[in-house]
């Protein structure tokens, strides 16, 4: 219940990559864009692992990167080869690709050095200026 109510939105994430990578997807005429399956693999795990950072940096006053690393990077990234060879082996309406794998990776580090390197300044900066204001205010 804890994770719930702290990391709503990742959790839906997470939940909403499963269903979009178990369905079988109708056919639009995107299909015929070369690659475009590719940044939408990108996309979707660079705003999930996005997303996770800025639910654990919003509740957390301290940073743990080694827990950082594992469930903004490296779970995403093993949830993905998971869900490549459940749609190989499980699933008659999906085939698993090394090359999307190689996209939802690539979107996990995107993610990661958007979580590091913009989101952690900027919340930490916010942070910095609550505390600041709160302390002239007393």
């Amino acid at each position: 219940m804890k994770y719930l109510r702290t990391y709503p939105l990742s959790l839906f994430c997470i939940a909403l990559i499963w269903f979009l990578c178990l369905f079988k997807p109708p056919s639009t005429r995107l299909d015929t864009i070369e690659g475009f399956d590719k940044v939408v693999h990108i996309v979707m795990y660079l705003g999930t692992c996005t997303v996770i950072w800025w639910e654990y940096l919003r509740s957390h006053c301290r940073l743990n990167g080694k827990r950082l690393l594992v469930f903004a990077v490296v779970l995403p990234i093993l949830m993905s080869g998971i869900i490549e060879l459940t749609q190989e082996y499980a699933t008659d309406c999906r085939s698993g690709d090394w090359a999307d794998f190689a996209a939802n990776s690539l979107g996990a580090l995107l993610g990661a050095a958007a979580g590091y390197g913009i989101l952690r300044p900027y919340l930490l900066r916010k942070k910095t200026n609550r505390t600041t204001r709160h302390n002239k205010n007393t």
